[in-house]
């Protein structure tokens, strides 16, 4: 049986794959803010929920993020941009899985498969970027693709067979995301939530260090 941490297992894309997971038959533990005090951008307080854990994990998800963060909304041009916002943007999104990395390798185990994944996002693509705009959360995400990378480059050293990637889930179906999604297809979380762990079963440690999206397909860094 493939045993599943989920890290933010309470918001919309963590509870739609827990629920997924376990349709799938894997035995699931999550972690989040609202029911274990794990706050990404508090290291502390990821040390503290990650040493409730015991034995290792086949596959680690980290489905932490956010769009709007204390009111500061996606910039529609450079002349918006803030210091308050590029920080809050870096602490949740780039800074906050990375640490939960950091202590979610001991989870890992080195005799075997397994995988880690950080929740990532298209926009973080500096390849792909075509027309500006959204700049706190494309830096943070861009940052978070690098420090995933970085990190599966460690890693490979120590967990030979570990696969650590990052993935876009597509613009997920919720009230929040409608205001932002404009001409995007948007997509159920629960088909969200299965498209990824499709993705993740599919990959091997040759794909560690890579940015996927939902359909499996490379994205660019």
């Amino acid at each position: 049986m493939t045993r599943t941490l989920i890290i933010g297992a309470s918001g919309g894309i963590g509870t739609a794959l827990t629920q997924s997971a376990q349709q799938r038959g894997h035995d699931v533990v999550g972690l989040s803010r609202s029911q274990d005090g794990l706050d990404v951008t508090d290291e502390a307080s990821i040390k503290r929920a990650v040493a409730t854990l015991s034995g290792s994990f086949d596959l680690i998800i980290c489905t932490t993020g956010a769009l709007v963060i204390d009111g500061h909304e996606p910039e529609k041009s450079i002349h918006a941009l803030s210091a308050d916002a590029l920080t809050l943007q870096f602490q949740t999104n780039a800074m906050g899985p990375a640490l939960v990395l950091k202590h979610v390798i001991p989870l890992l185990p080195k005799n075997r498969p397994a995988t880690f994944a950080a929740l990532s996002a298209r926009v973080g693509s500096i390849g792909d970027n075509k027309i500006g705009g959204w700049h706190s959360y494309r830096a943070a995400k861009a940052a978070l693709n690098q420090l995933i990378h970085g990190a599966a480059i460690e890693l490979a050293r120590t967990h030979k067979q570990a696969t650590c990637v990052c993935l876009h889930p597509g613009t997920v179906e919720t009230p929040f995301t409608a205001k932002y999604a404009g001409h995007h297809k948007t997509v159920p979380a629960d088909q969200a939530a299965a498209n990824l762990l499709d993705v993740l079963g599919g990959l091997t440690p040759s794909d560690t260090g890579k940015f996927f999206d939902y359909s499996g397909a490379a994205v660019p860094w």
